[in-house]
């Protein structure tokens, strides 16, 4: 793919979406970013904002619509909104759940389904899927968000067999800790259970302290780039301790991986 091309990124406002519409702009692509409320969002030099809620049907519908009236094609579709909880798998409330999933699994899916016939008539496209590395790794205290990316990742493979035959292509970007405000001001369920509490807060001081050397968003973006523009890979991790632990999870055995993920959230 070249770099003239039409990109459509969800949750720009910040963080991991907003140095991606950055950096696609900067390589000459026509960028279109999804924020909820264009008139709270900060402009971003060389992007347009689009309204659009990825956990609205029909705000989707209207949102791809509009890029579209502009321009007649997406080239390039960015799913990297998405939303964290942090809480024991006992503490999440189904319907914190669902909602962490409306936003990172179904608003997977509404945007794909709504760029897909543009794309299927042109025969070209490419959708990019931010996951993590808790998509293919557990995390403790951090059950429905982990759960969500292993569902993204089962969706992105087999939305890749589909397409294929129309000149599409799916592909995963999963990163580690990122140093976003998404992970430092972190929801945590409502409902609190105290037998949880001691181990919970050695979580979220390790998921802090981790977060807080992690280098910024600019690592990912530029690895999102990559898989958007350059050759198609399946799965893609930014360099450093993502690539590190797709490496381990692949060729260590299960119980000293299991033993070195406890330790980096403070578990015995």
């Amino acid at each position: 793919m070249s770099d003239s091309q039409v990109v459509v990124i969800t949750g720009v406002s910040s963080g991991i979406g907003r140095a991606s519409a950055e950096l696609f702009a900067k390589r000459g692509c026509q960028v279109f970013g999804t924020v909820r409320h264009v008139a709270k969002a900060s402009p971003i030099a060389g992007v347009t904002l689009v309204e659009m809620d990825v956990r609205d049907s029909a705000s989707v519908a209207r949102g791809i619509q509009a890029i579209l009236s502009q321009t007649g094609r997406i080239d390039v579709l960015v799913n990297s909104a998405g939303v964290t909880l942090l809480g024991a798998t006992e503490e999440t409330a189904v319907e914190e759940a669902q909602a962490l999933f409306d936003t990172n699994l179904f608003g997977v899916l509404r945007t794909a389904q709504a760029v897909l016939p543009s794309m299927r008539k042109r025969r070209a496209g490419r959708i990019v899927n931010v996951s993590s590395v808790v998509g293919f790794l557990p995390s403790p205290y951090m059950g429905a968000y982990s759960a969500s990316k292993h569902a993204v990742e089962g969706l992105s493979e087999t939305m890749d067999h589909e397409l294929r035959a129309f000149g599409i292509r799916v592909a995963l970007v999963e990163p580690s800790f990122t140093r976003t405000n998404l992970d430092l001001n972190a929801p945590q369920a409502a409902s609190p259970i105290a037998a949880y509490d001691a181990e919970r807060q050695l979580v979220v001081a390790a998921i802090e302290k981790n977060v807080r050397k992690a280098p910024g968003p600019e690592d990912v973006a530029r690895t999102i780039v990559d898989a958007a523009l350059g050759p198609w890979r399946m799965r893609t991790t930014p360099k450093g301790e993502a690539t590190l632990l797709k490496r381990l999870r692949r060729f260590m055995p299960a119980g000293p991986v299991d033993a070195g993920l406890r330790k980096n959230f403070g578990l015995s």
